[in-house]
Formats: C-alpha cells, sequence, structure tokens
C-alpha cells in the first residue's frame, strides 16, 4: 500500500513547537507580513533572523514525541511505501526515526544566501554581518525556509507521489495554506482513501474520515491499527 502523509505543526506541539492559526498560535503574537515574507525582510532582515533566532533555538532543544515514533516504525514496515510530506521547519520527523522526509517548508536548521542561492547546514544565530560562505556576499543571509509568496520545495515529487498514493493522511495541519491545502483533493481525484488525524476537525469535506485528539494519542492508535492488519 502507498501511503501519503502530510504533517503540519500540529504533529510537533507536543514537543513544545508552537502552532500557528490556534487562539495562542505563533499569528496571534507576530505580523507575519513583516516575519514571514520576502517583503519583509527586506523592509527589517534583523527583525526577521531575530524571530527566526528564537525558533531555531526552540527547535535545537525540542524531542520527537509517539507520534513521530509513530510514522517511522510505519515506515519501516515493509508491507507499506510511505512517503512523509512535511510543512514543519524542524528535524521532528527524522529524530523520530523516519528516514525520508520531504520539507516542502524548508529547514530552520539551514540557511541561504538570497542572492547566490547557496544552502549550508546551520544550528547556530544568524546575522546581517556574516558573509556567505560561497559568494562571500554580506548581508543576503536568510534562513532556508519557503516564505509566503514563494513557491514550496519538492512541490513536483510531491504531487506526483499523491496522485500516485492508495491512502492520503492529513495529520496536524489546519488545512487553509495553499498548495498544500490542495493535496486532500489531489488524492480524493486520483481515487485514494484520505483521512484526517488532528486536534480538531477542519471541516474539509474532501477527508473519508477524520480523528480528533492529540497527535501523540490518535497518531499512535492509527498507526497501530494499520500495523495489526
Amino acid at each position: 500500500m502507498r501511503i501519503a502523509i502530510l504533517t503540519g505543526a500540529g504533529i510537533s506541539a507536543e514537543s513544545g513547537l508552537g502552532t500557528f492559526r490556534d487562539k495562542d498560535g505563533l499569528w496571534t503574537q507576530y505580523d507575519l507580513s513583516e516575519v514571514a515574507t520576502p517583503q519583509g525582510y527586506g523592509r527589517n532582515p534583523q527583525k526577521v533572523l531575530d524571530f527566526y533566532n528564537m525558533r531555531r533555538r526552540n527547535a535545537v532543544d525540542a524531542q520527537a514525541n509517539d507520534a513521530h515514533r509513530a510514522l517511522a516504525r510505519l515506515e519501516a514496515d515493509a508491507r507499506f511505501d510511505v512517503a512523509v510530506i512535511t510543512q514543519n521547519i524542524d528535524d521532528l520527523h527524522e529524530q523520530g526515526g523516519t528516514q525520508t522526509v520531504a520539507h516542502i517548508h524548508g529547514s530552520i536548521f539551514e540557511a541561504l544566501c538570497a542572492g547566490c542561492g547557496h544552502v549550508w547546514p546551520r544550528r547556530d544565530d544568524l546575522s546581517t554581518t556574516e558573509a556567505c560562505p560561497a559568494c562571500q556576499t554580506i548581508g543576503t543571509v536568510r534562513p532556508n525556509i519557503v516564505w509566503f509568496g514563494e513557491i514550496p520545495y519538492l512541490m513536483p515529487e510531491a504531487t506526483a507521489y499523491i496522485e500516485e498514493c492508495d491512502l492520503f493522511v492529513s495529520i496536524g495541519t489546519s488545512g487553509t495554506v495553499y498548495p498544500a491545502a490542495g493535496f486532500v483533493e489531489i488524492a480524493k481525484d486520483a481515487g485514494a482513501r484520505t483521512l484526517e488525524l488532528n486536534l480538531e476537525a477542519s471541516g474539509n469535506r474532501a477527508f473519508d474520515a477524520v480523528r480528533t485528539g492529540p497527535a501523540t494519542q490518535i497518531v499512535v492508535d492509527w498507526v497501530a491499527e494499520v500495523l495489526a492488519e
């Protein structure tokens, strides 16, 4: 069975990483146009870097939870061909043991030169005064994060797998940000079964079934059921 799994901030919330659109989410605390757009970076790069430096420090201390580990067990079972596609910028899937993860929104643990496009690993703070290690330009360093208005990474590969999957599962995402919000319709149109696992139901009628609750409960339970089949 081919299973395409889309994950969002909800799967990492119990590891201490903030979600976005709930009443205590990051977007209620920050103006996303100032910290998550190319225009915001152009206006005040230090403010943007400070925001992501804070998020990186938070992510460094986070530990994978039972939901991440459950998906790794599913991937490891030879009966299933599993693709994990994540909107998350943390490394908790990898910590949990998943071998292949498509980070369509980039990684908080990578830096990007806005000038030459060079990408390199980065776990400490970024600064507006440092130079790109490839082109040596100063003032072009940014996190390798897909901001609003930019095209997500690995979209052809993710879309192709979703079009060919037998089961599409959405975990911990509000389903409001495109193009990822359209993945369930792609899967549905291709004939796949669709399942939402979320703290609260998104209300998207394209899902055949919905289970609600904390990720460490409902994801673990669902994986256990699949492995027992």
